[in-house]
């Protein structure tokens, strides 16, 4: 039997390189945002906002869709911490800004369906976190401007403040 089972490791082991020139190992490596750096990313995002006048939650998950850091500016609403959570975690789940989402997964589209996903809200004002090589490290969701596309630039202003410091 132990020569089986070492007959089939060899098997397998060879027949895996020589087919999979870019496997290099069983771990895999990934990056995500210092909290120094996610915290940033969210407090520039709600300074943009209140800069125009807006009150809101920030929320930034790491690319996983585990929360990282969550701000709430004073006066906004009781709805935007699970807004913005969904937001930035439909980002990085569908690796889609939700802005695109929202148009994609109108009635009618293929991808109608996602709007009955639990967690996931098709609605603009999330927006992923790339690094330098185009990796997601994390997805960023504000909620509480007068309107999604507003959202979406408090979200940007904050990637736009950690651009040079992901950006490798």
């Amino acid at each position: 039997m132990k020569w089986l089972t070492a007959g089939v490791l060899a098997l397998g082991l060879s027949c895996g390189t020589a087919g999979a020139q870019d496997d290099d190992g069983a771990l895999v490596t990934f990056q995500v945002l210092k909290p120094e750096i996610a915290l940033k990313l969210a407090q520039t995002a709600m300074e943009h906002c209140r800069d125009e006048g807006y009150q809101v939650g920030v929320t930034v998950v790491d690319r996983f869709g585990q929360a990282q850091v969550y701000l709430r500016d004073r006066f906004a609403g009781a709805h935007v911490q699970d807004t913005s959570f969904r937001k930035a975690w439909t980002a990085v789940s569908f690796r889609t800004p939700t802005a695109a989402l929202h148009e994609e997964t109108s009635p009618g589209k293929e991808s109608f369906g996602i709007r009955f996903i639990e967690k996931a809200l098709p609605l603009g004002g999330g927006l992923l976190v790339m690094e330098g090589g185009g990796s997601i490290v994390a997805g960023i969701g504000v909620s509480g401007a007068p309107g999604p596309s507003l959202d979406d630039e408090c979200a940007q202003a904050g990637i736009d403040a950690i651009e040079f410091d992901i950006a490798f």
